[in-house]
């Protein structure tokens, strides 16, 4: 009896391991590729601890939403303010807010934070279908953008937000130094939408331009990639790594889950792609 009791206390008193916290308010996919889903995914992937709000339900598959339902504006704030009292929050990531009343709600809940915030202004889906309410768009930028510490616009968003279209490399840096100074916030807008053999991103950060490359994944009809790659950079925040840094890592991070995407078939012999968030 005493040998055993000797075996079983060291696993008793085994130190406790910590790890660094992100948050991510967003929606919940049902297809388990974008949102908090692929954003629990990337964080776990690269040793963060990720904690949710979620914002609104979205039934989707890759290619197609369905339906969006957004929660109720007072529990979006209570799961924030619960999660605040009782973790070590070190970075927040935004993706789907879906109304100008739970934007209004989330600046709220974390203006007094003083820990890196990123925000990825979701509007439009993959699939084209306009995710974003009309009153919202006034609200992000009057009240959520001041908060960032970096936004991460693709080009549809970048273009919606400009009111011109993007369409070249110029046009990128042009609208990443315009939207940085409009919205003193660091930018990184993703250009994996334009012709060409790599998908380039743009960060304007501190007056200056730095380019991220990777080649072009084709043939891969997926969704999530905006959202895995910014909850990839808030991990490398949450962890320490300077923003360019999180962008680098967060970009080959991105670039693998497309490369070794999952694929199946549907009932009616559609093929249907995942990312896959599997570690670096």
């Amino acid at each position: 009896m005493k040998a055993n009791a000797q075996r079983s206390t060291p696993n008793a008193q085994r130190p406790t391991r910590t790890v660094p916290v992100a948050l991510t308010i967003a929606g919940s996919d049902s297809s388990a590729g974008a949102g908090i889903q692929a954003d629990l995914k990337t964080f776990s992937a690269l040793g963060v601890y990720g904690l949710t709000a979620v914002t609104c339900v979205v039934a989707e598959i890759p290619g197609r939403v369905s339906r969006i339902e957004p929660l109720n504006a007072q529990i979006v704030r209570e799961q924030i303010e619960v999660l605040f009292a009782n973790f070590p929050i070190s970075a927040i990531k935004t993706g789907l807010l879906c109304s100008g009343k739970i934007i209004s709600t989330v600046a709220q809940s974390i203006g007094d934070q003083r820990i890196p915030v990123v925000i990825d202004p979701v509007m439009i889906a993959t699939s084209g279908d306009v995710l974003l309410n009309p009153d919202a768009l006034e609200l992000y930028e009057k009240e959520l953008f001041p908060l960032a510490t970096l936004l991460t616009p693709n080009l549809d968003e970048a273009s919606k937000l400009l009111g011109e279209r993007i369409q070249d490399g110029q046009s990128m840096e042009r609208a990443a130094r315009t939207l940085g100074e409009r919205y003193k916030a660091s930018i990184l807008l993703k250009g994996g939408h334009l012709a060409g053999e790599a998908a380039i991103d743009l960060l304007f950060h501190r007056g200056k331009i730095t380019a991220f490359a990777a080649p072009f994944v084709r043939g891969v009809a997926t969704h999530g990639t905006g959202c895995t790659y910014s909850a990839a950079i808030t991990a490398g925040l949450a962890s320490g790594l300077s923003l360019e840094n999180s962008i680098k890592r967060a970009k080959k991070f991105v670039t693998k889950s497309i490369r070794r995407h999952l694929c199946w078939k549907t009932k009616s012999g559609r093929k249907i792609h995942a990312l896959n968030h599997s570690k670096i």
